[in-house]
């Protein structure tokens, strides 16, 4: 297994990680994105919508679909609202080149014109490759992929990006070989980093032998959410959550987050706003308008 060349000598200690906890209050019951105030009866269709992800000045709500008007499989829609505390507008595809007629799914919006997402285009490393592009003069640059010391003949999913120590860190899954738990079977998911898009490393404390995936972690490195099918779950895929007192000390246990954020159906890519008081994430539980679709849930802080 490798190791984390930054979580090397450091130690967390469990009052340390329930301290910075206690910053914010528990998680509400999560809402329908579509039924919140003002929000567009577009939001959730009956088609797949999940993979959400808030701009960080939470005026955009990035997200994955494969409802009508896509160029093909998943494609990634931007819904956009006047301020944080208005209703989701209408979702609008991004068109090509950021779409395109394999799956793109799994946006991270970043410094207002950059984007992270994960496409299954072809020219990349094997399965679905994380790429980055950027938004210039009205229109978004051809996406390069982040080659293959990131991306592997497996998949890869949700990159998430923060900076700590002077470096930019970026997080995602991955079903590469030899992760985690290598002899158990064929590869699974897991959680991995990269330190300013060096090559992938296994994240301590986070993985187990079953699918653990799709984190997203705070942009001050302190919070990690991402969805596992560890012992413990309710159904599917559930949503777990760690934290730390400091960006750059070993992760806390990880801890299930129990209904009604998780239910029997399956919960995947929750992602938090950059204020941390928002988590979005992506639910097939019953009472939705399709296969899966967007749910909210706020916290006070």
């Amino acid at each position: 297994m490798k190791r984390s060349v930054l979580a090397v000598g450091l130690v967390t200690l469990v009052l340390a990680a329930g301290a910075a906890a206690a910053e914010f209050g528990p998680w509400g019951a999560p809402v329908n994105a579509e039924l919140l105030p003002g929000s567009s009866t577009e939001l959730n269709t009956v088609s797949n919508d999940g993979c959400p992800v808030q701009s960080p000045d939470g005026r955009s709500l990035y997200i994955a679909s494969n409802r009508p008007g896509t160029l093909g499989g998943n494609d990634i829609w931007v819904a956009t609202r006047p301020n944080k505390h208005s209703g989701w507008g209408t979702p609008v595809n991004l068109g090509a080149p950021v779409n395109s007629a394999a799956d793109d799914f799994c946006p991270l919006p970043r410094g207002g014109h950059k984007l992270f997402f994960v496409s299954s285009r072809d020219g990349g490393c094997g399965g679905p490759d994380i790429y980055r592009t950027k938004f210039r003069h009205g229109a978004w640059e051809q996406p390069l992929n982040l080659g293959c010391d990131i991306n592997s003949a497996g998949a890869e999913a949700s990159p998430s990006l923060y900076r700590a120590g002077g470096h930019r860190i970026l997080y995602f899954s991955s079903a590469q070989a030899g992760g985690f738990a290598p002899d158990t079977g064929p590869p699974d998911s897991d959680i991995y980093f990269s330190v300013d898009l060096g090559p992938a490393q296994l994240v301590p404390g986070l993985n187990t032998a079953a699918e653990d995936s799709r984190p997203n972690v705070r942009h001050d490195g302190r919070e990690i959410v991402f969805d596992s099918t560890r012992p413990g779950t309710l159904g599917g895929p559930d949503i777990w959550t760690a934290m730390r007192t400091h960006a750059t000390d070993a992760w806390s246990a990880p801890v299930h987050l129990d209904a009604p954020i998780n239910s029997s159906a399956t919960e995947s890519r929750a992602s938090l706003s950059w204020d941390g008081v928002t988590m979005v994430f992506g639910s097939t539980r019953p009472g939705g308008e399709g296969s899966s679709d967007i749910y909210v849930s706020t916290r006070q802080h």
